[in-house]
C-alpha cells in the first residue's frame, strides 16, 4: 500500500486515508459455508484459524481428547490478515452457522464483540482462560469489561543487533541512531532496519513509540481521540529516525519479511522485528546468526523502559455456532498450557500462559524468552475500540511516509481523522 512518490511531498493525507479505507471493500471474496455436522451425528466444530504449520497436530490431539463427542475441523484462513478479516466479517454478517471457533487478530476482538458476532466467555470457561494468562494479552480479549476471547498466542518485537559491531544494545532510539551514524562513518554495516510501509506495521512502530513516551492516542474508554504531548513526542522521534540517514533506502516501503532478509544479508547493524527472524537466520545465515544478539526495543527516554506493542491471536466462539458448548471446550483445549508450549516450540508463536516460559523445552527454541517475557509483562496495547480497523487505516496513511511528518501538524491531522473514524465518518467500518 506504500507509494514511493509520497516520499517527495505529503499530499492530502486525510483524503488518502479515506481512499485507502474504501479500497478494502474491493478485496473480499465470496466464501461458501461449511456445515457443522448433521443432526444426530458427531458435531463438527469448524475452526477458522490463520495458517500455522503444526496446528493440525494440536487439533488431532484435541479430537482424541474429545473421545467422539465432537470433531474439530481446521479450516485454514488466508495468509494475509486483511483477507482473513474480510472472510470472517462477510460470513458473520450473514449469520453463517458454519463457523464455530474463530482465530481473531488481537485488534479485531472488540469489533466482533460490539457487533454481537462472538459469545462472551463466562463461568468456568472464563476462569480457566484467565488462570495464569498474561495481563497484556488478556486486555486485548476484553470488551466493556467482559471477556470475549481466549488468548492463544501473543507476539512482541525485539531489538536484534550485531554484537560484533555494537558491544552493548542501545537504551534509546537516539542512542541507536547515533551509534548507527558512527558505524556509517567508519564504513561498516550500520542500517537500522524496521517496518515503515503504509500498513499496520507502521502503526505498530508508532504505537510503540507513543506508549514508550507516555502518550495516549485514545481516551481510556476508547471513545475519544486524544493525541497528547507524548504522542507528539513520538512523532518527533519517528521523523528524526526517518531522516537520520541510517534507515534503509526502502524504509518507507518496508514490511516484515523484506526487513528480515535485508538484515540477514548483512546490511544492518540493528533490526526491530518479531521473533520469527531468529529461526530463519539460523537456517539462512548461521555464521551471521552467531553474531546477533537481542534486547528490549529501545525507549524514548533513557530512564524509562520501552513499552512494546503486542500482537497475537484470540480464540472466540461464533454467536451463530450450533454447538457453542463444544466450541468453548475445543477452544480451551487448543490454547491450553500443553498445546501452547507445543505451538511455541514447533511454530514459533509466543505463549500467553506465563508458566510456559519457564519450561526447559522452551530454552532451545526461545533463547530470547526472558526478554520476550519482560516486554510482555509491561506491554503496549493498540487502541482498544471496535473502530480499530478504520483507525489503523487512517493512521497508516497519515504517518506515511515518516520522513514527511510535521509533529504538531501531523498530531492534529491524526486527532481529527481518528475522531472521524470513531464515528465512522469518511472511512468504512
Amino acid at each position: 500500500m506504500s507509494d514511493p512518490d509520497k516520499a517527495r511531498r505529503r499530499r492530502r493525507p486525510r483524503a488518502r486515508a479515506m481512499a485507502a479505507a474504501a479500497a478494502l471493500t474491493l478485496v473480499a471474496p465470496t466464501v461458501a459455508a461449511c456445515g457443522s455436522g448433521g443432526d444426530g451425528g458427531t458435531p463438527t466444530i469448524n475452526l477458522y484459524y490463520p495458517p500455522e504449520q503444526n496446528l493440525q497436530k494440536v487439533v488431532d490431539d484435541c479430537n482424541a481428547q474429545a473421545q467422539g463427542r465432537y470433531q474439530i475441523a481446521y479450516r485454514v484462513l488466508p495468509r494475509q490478515a486483511d483477507d482473513q478479516r474480510v472472510q470472517m466479517v462477510r460470513r458473520l454478517a450473514a449469520q453463517d452457522s458454519g463457523m464455530d471457533v474463530l482465530g481473531l487478530d488481537v485488534t479485531w476482538t472488540q469489533e466482533f464483540a460490539s457487533a454481537d458476532w462472538i459469545l462472551e466467555w463466562t463461568g468456568q470457561d472464563k476462569a480457566e482462560v484467565e488462570q495464569g494468562t498474561l495481563a497484556g494479552p488478556l486486555e486485548t480479549a476484553r470488551y466493556q469489561d467482559k471477556l470475549y476471547g481466549a488468548p492463544k498466542n501473543t507476539n512482541v518485537q525485539l531489538l536484534w543487533y550485531r554484537k560484533d559491531l555494537v558491544p552493548e544494545p542501545p537504551k534509546t532510539w537516539d542512542q541507536m541512531i547515533s551509534t548507527a551514524q558512527e558505524l556509517k562513518q567508519q564504513g561498516k554495516p550500520h542500517q537500522v532496519l524496521t517496518m515503515g510501509a503504509q500498513y499496520e506495521g507502521l502503526v505498530v512502530l508508532y504505537n510503540t513509540l507513543a506508549e514508550s513516551a507516555g502518550g495516549k492516542i485514545l481516551s481510556d474508554d476508547g471513545e475519544q481521540a486524544v493525541m497528547d504531548a507524548g504522542t507528539v513526542r513520538a512523532l518527533e522521534q519517528l521523523q528524526r529516525f526517518a531522516t537520520s540517514g541510517v534507515t534503509s533506502p526502502s524504509f518507507s516501503n518496508a514490511t516484515e519479511d523484506p526487513v528480515r532478509l535485508e538484515f540477514q544479508s548483512g546490511n544492518g547493524a540493528f533490526q526491530v522485528n518479531w521473533p520469527f527472524v531468529y529461526p530463519a537466520m539460523q537456517e539462512a545465515n548461521p555464521e551471521l546468526a552467531k553474531q546477533v544478539g537481542w534486547a528490549r526495543v529501545p525507549g524514548v527516554d533513557e530512564n524509562t523502559p520501552s513499552k512494546v506493542t503486542i500482537g497475537g491471536v484470540n480464540m472466540a466462539v461464533s454467536a451463530y455456532s450450533k454447538h457453542p458448548e463444544e466450541s468453548f471446550e475445543a477452544a480451551r483445549c487448543i490454547r491450553n498450557e500443553k498445546n501452547q508450549k507445543f505451538s511455541a516450540v514447533n511454530d514459533g508463536v509466543p505463549p500467553t500462559i506465563e508458566k510456559v516460559y519457564a519450561d526447559p523445552e522452551m530454552a532451545e527454541a526461545y533463547p530470547m524468552r526472558d526478554t520476550i517475557l519482560e516486554e510482555l509483562k509491561d506491554p503496549a496495547v493498540r487502541p482498544l475500540t471496535p473502530a480499530y480497523q478504520s483507525i489503523s487505516t487512517v493512521m497508516s496513511a497519515i504517518l506515511s511516509p515518516p520522513s514527511a511528518i510535521d509533529p504538531q501538524r501531523t498530531a492534529d491531522e491524526l486527532r481529527d481523522a481518528i475522531a472521524d473514524a470513531l464515528e465512522s465518518k469518511g472511512v468504512l467500518p
